[in-house]
């Protein structure tokens, strides 16, 4: 089961899961566990560090099939194991630096705050699934928001798979 849905500036996506929700807690905040689902179909993770923690900061990089670097940063804002994730999200260079869209050639990057809001919820259900729920608050509608539900569709069907196995 899969859902996409955008209201106004905040993408929403849901998944169940065929594993327990401690799996899938570890395989969303243990780094070389997320190094081998993060980023859509053909990408990579080559870099995913970060203090799991109220404050701590995170830097991931994603690499697509062609070899580029994309960078993401931000701050945990909430963090209740294993239930929910809270934590700030941009774009950023390979130090970590927040950058506009515009960095790496987003379209319709303008309208992309420097800052969205990741809230990511672990709903645990029976026979030993889990219902993942990531609300990503600030993504403005249009294409940018298709991308990023495309996106974040693909990383689950491989977070899926790395569970499966």
């Amino acid at each position: 089961m899969m859902e996409a849905a955008t209201e106004q500036n905040e993408l929403v996506v849901t998944r169940v899961i065929d594993a327990p929700r401690e799996a899938v807690w570890k395989a969303w905040t243990e780094p070389e566990q997320v190094r081998k689902w993060w980023g859509p179909k053909g990408f990579t993770a080559p870099t995913i560090e970060g203090e799991l923690k109220v404050g701590g900061r995170y830097l991931y990089c994603m690499r697509s099939p062609e070899g580029r670097d994309y960078w993401s940063t931000g701050t945990y804002k909430e963090i209740v194991e294993p239930e929910r994730i809270v934590a700030t999200d941009s774009f950023a260079d390979e130090k970590g630096n927040p950058v506009p869209a515009s960095y790496y050639g987003m379209p319709e990057a303008d309208e992309m705050p420097m800052e969205t809001t990741i809230e990511v919820s672990f709903e645990e259900l029976e026979e030993g699934k889990t219902r993942l729920t990531i609300k990503h608050v600030g993504m403005p509608a249009g294409t940018t928001s298709d991308m990023a539900g495309q996106g974040w569709n693909e990383s689950l069907d491989k977070l899926a798979a790395a569970l499966a196995s």
